[in-house]
């Protein structure tokens, strides 16, 4: 069946769709030995479309690669930006693999960010249908348990419906009480916005959880590791 080619690529779980574009815009991409073009269709059936010189048509064995960054704050969570901002992409120059960011985490925040060159998982894990959990924790003042209750249940900011979070209180001082929230939306800035509609202030917000798999408490923010094949696993397995 004849396809764009940035849907064939990312239905053989190669990358996303706008990730194809910029292979075939950098002239990644050929059809039967010849340079692709934004536009171009083929039928990889019977067309030989190649990335970087590797054929993706037939049985050809897709090894994906997955990576686990620990986020720090003031980096932004794209691999180019145009205010010349630090990105993740300046953190991973030395994976070897050309990677992108599974969904996002804010600049102010920090935290568990996963990274792959899988369009498949990819989809999977942002589209709100699975559902998958990202549980933080959160520094805040002014918290009580009447606005623990109300983070709790269902509510709506600026029109947007949201789902009940799962809050929990890991510990408490004299200047910060440290909950655990847990979503599996991705709203902007959901969970900041959230606590300001109960009358707390967010100071520190950090992503432990995607799923099932953990942030690595042994790695330092801006470092960065493979997953490994029993994580890789955990992914596919929901919340």
């Amino acid at each position: 069946m004849v396809e764009r080619l940035q849907k064939i690529l990312s239905a053989a779980g190669i990358c996303s769709r706008r990730t194809a574009e910029s292979y075939i815009a950098d002239g990644l991409v050929t059809v039967n030995g010849r340079p692709a073009q934004l536009g171009d269709k083929a039928d990889p059936a019977i067309d030989r479309i190649a990335l970087d010189g590797t054929l993706i048509n037939g049985t050809f064995d897709v090894q994906h690669t997955l990576l686990m960054l620990y986020k720090p704050r003031g980096v932004v969570t794209t691999l180019s930006d145009e205010r010349k901002r630090k990105t993740v992409a300046d953190l991973i120059q030395d994976c070897p693999v050309r990677v992108w960011p599974i969904g996002r985490l804010d600049m102010d925040s920090e935290g568990l960010l996963l990274l792959t060159d899988d369009g498949e998982l990819t989809n999977r894990l942002i589209h709100p249908k699975h559902e998958v959990e990202k549980e933080y924790l959160v520094w805040v003042s002014d918290c009580n348990s009447t606005a623990m209750n109300a983070l709790s249940c269902p509510m709506t900011l600026e029109g947007q419906r949201l789902q009940p979070a799962k809050v929990r209180m890991v510990r408490r001082d004299e200047c910060f009480t440290v909950l655990s929230i847990t979503i599996h939306e991705g709203k902007n800035h959901q969970i900041r916005r959230m606590c300001a509609s109960c009358g707390m202030h967010v100071f520190r917000l950090k992503r432990i959880r995607e799923g099932r798999v953990y942030l690595d408490r042994r790695l330092l923010p801006g470092q960065w590791r493979y997953l490994t094949e029993n994580e890789a696993e955990l992914l596919g397995q929901g919340k």
